[in-house]
Order: C-alpha cells, then sequence, then structure tokens
C-alpha cells in the first residue's frame, strides 16, 4: 500500500441504494428488497489533487454500475457474499490498493427493533 494510502487517501460512496433478490431463505428472495452499500476505495490521490484530471484517480461512476449488477441482477443468500462480489469486482477493476464495503439490509425478517443487518469487509 502507497504511503498516501495508507495515510488514509481514499474516495467514499456513501448510501448506494439498489434493489435486488437477496435472503436467507427462498421466500425472501421471491421479492426485491432494499440493500445499502457504503464503498471505499483506497489509494494515492495525491496525483489527482495535483493534476485535477479524472485520468489520475478512480472514476466512481462506473463503481457504482459495478455494485448496481451484483444487487440488481445477481441473487445472493448472504450479505457477506454481495460484499465480496463487489470487493472482488471493484479491486479487479480499478486502481484502488484495497476496499471496504459495507453491505445494509434495512429490512430483515426478524421479530425485532432494529435499523439495518449489516456487514463491513476490506479486501486487499
Amino acid at each position: 500500500m502507497s504511503e498516501a494510502s495508507a495515510a488514509g487517501d481514499r474516495i467514499v460512496l456513501s448510501g448506494m441504494r439498489f434493489e435486488g433478490r437477496h435472503g436467507a431463505t427462498a421466500e425472501e428472495r421471491e421479492w426485491p428488497q432494499l440493500i445499502e452499500l457504503d464503498v471505499e476505495l483506497w489509494l494515492d490521490l495525491s496525483l489527482a489533487g495535483r493534476s485535477d484530471e479524472l485520468a489520475a484517480t478512480v472514476d466512481y461512476g462506473p463503481v457504482i454500475e459495478l455494485c448496481r449488477d451484483i444487487v440488481e441482477r445477481r441473487s445472493f443468500r448472504l450479505l457477506e457474499a454481495i460484499a465480496e462480489a463487489a470487493a472482488a469486482a471493484i479491486l479487479g477493476a480499478t486502481a484502488a490498493e484495497a476496499v471496504v464495503v459495507r453491505v445494509r439490509k434495512p429490512a430483515v425478517p426478524i421479530d425485532a427493533d432494529l435499523d439495518f443487518a449489516g456487514v463491513e469487509i476490506r479486501r486487499h
């Protein structure tokens, strides 16, 4: 990891919302459900900051589309699997040295008062 990214350079995409057929049971996967994602791409942003050139950073439009495709076009039983798929796709398609992916499911089929169920992973 470069000195700049180790020190905290990152691109943050917060609050992406997509609908997809995900859940531990077949019943959960029958209907699309809201899935929320946050992504942090860790990389050296100093050249982009100095040059003001998009080519010197990660264009986050395609990253958002990768996440959309994973949530809307695939079906997973576990939030962990959504996070792994997103992390692998982002690392494979960008210059990010590391990625943090948070996945939240606001509506869970459990009788409990909670805002969401979620996972967070970091991959290099």
